[in-house]
Order: C-alpha cells, then structure tokens, then sequence
C-alpha cells in the first residue's frame, strides 16, 4: 500500500512539473523559435520584413506594441524610427506565435541587446497595447512608457494622444 502511494505521489508532481513546464513555454517566446535575419522592410511603425535563412522574407508584427497608425499623427515619425532603429540591421527574431492576418507576431532583438519594442515605447512612438501584451517583459515595457508620457517624449508631447485601437475604431465611423 505504501509503495503505490509513494508511485501515485511522483506521479502527481511529475504531473505538475510538466504542467508547469507547459505553461511557462506557451506563456514565453520560445528561444527554439528564435532566428537571425536582416531587416528588409519597413511597412509601418510595428510592422517590419526580416530576410530569413538570407532567401525567405518573413513579415513581422511587433508583439506587444501598437504603433500609430500612417494616417494619424505621429504614424509616419513612428515609421521613421523603426526605419532608423533597424533597418539593414541584423536582428534576433523571438517568435510568439501568428496574427489574423498570418503575420509572425515576434519580439525583436535590435544588435544592442535591447528589443525594438522596449526602444519604441521609451521614444514615445508607440503603446504598450495591453489586450495582447502579456508577457512578463510587458511590465517593464510600461514603465519606459510611463517615463516617455512622464518626459513628454515623442506622441506624449501632444494633449491627448489617441492610442491607435481607438483611431481605427473611430476612423471607421
């Protein structure tokens, strides 16, 4: 009775160590998703093109981030500084999985160390867009934004910006 208490007991926490394990990769970009590529294209703010195995393009949505949209104020500046922080560059692509559209949702690792979304949001041209950031990183993403509103940096320097989730739904009307 003993013994197959103890098999039933490893069994269990052998359960929740995989579970576990599970989790922590589903809720992560998975570094075995991770490659390296130059940067091609710029198709907007949050939207870039990177060349894969140096023959495949690959379009990229930016995770966690929305940019301004190309129409709005601040659309094209966003624009310029993804252009300005990546363009040509060879980037680390960090793959969190697709889009609606099918576009690989990444994090993007610029030749510095830091993350082009970090870097966006601490210029003050981009959001942390809360519906679908929600990896741990998020949290220090939202402080670089707190410090660019704070500064009045980048789209901060405006009244009152319009995160573009509501632009889109207002242009609409």
């Amino acid at each position: 009775m003993l013994k197959s208490r103890q098999a039933l007991n490893t069994l269990f926490l052998l359960r929740r160590f995989l579970c576990l394990v599970a989790c922590s990769l589903l809720l992560s970009p998975c570094s075995a998703l991770a490659w390296s590529g130059v940067v091609i294209g710029i198709s907007d703010g949050d939207t870039i093109t990177v060349l894969q195995d140096e023959r495949r393009p690959v379009k990229i949505r930016l995770y966690g981030i929305d940019c301004p949209e190309k129409r709005q104020a601040w659309g094209n500046r966003a624009t310029q500084g993804t252009r300005r922080l990546c363009y040509d560059k060879v980037v680390d692509v960090e793959e969190a999985g697709l889009d609606r559209y099918g576009r690989t949702v990444a994090i993007i690792i610029l030749p510095d160390g830091s993350s082009l979304q970090e870097r966006l949001v601490e210029e003050g041209l981009a959001w942390v867009w809360p519906r679908y950031c929600k990896l741990p990183i998020c949290q220090e993403w939202s402080a670089g934004e707190a410090t660019a509103k704070e500064a009045g940096v980048g789209l901060w320097q405006d009244e009152e910006p319009i995160p573009p989730w509501e632009w889109r739904v207002n242009s609409r009307r």
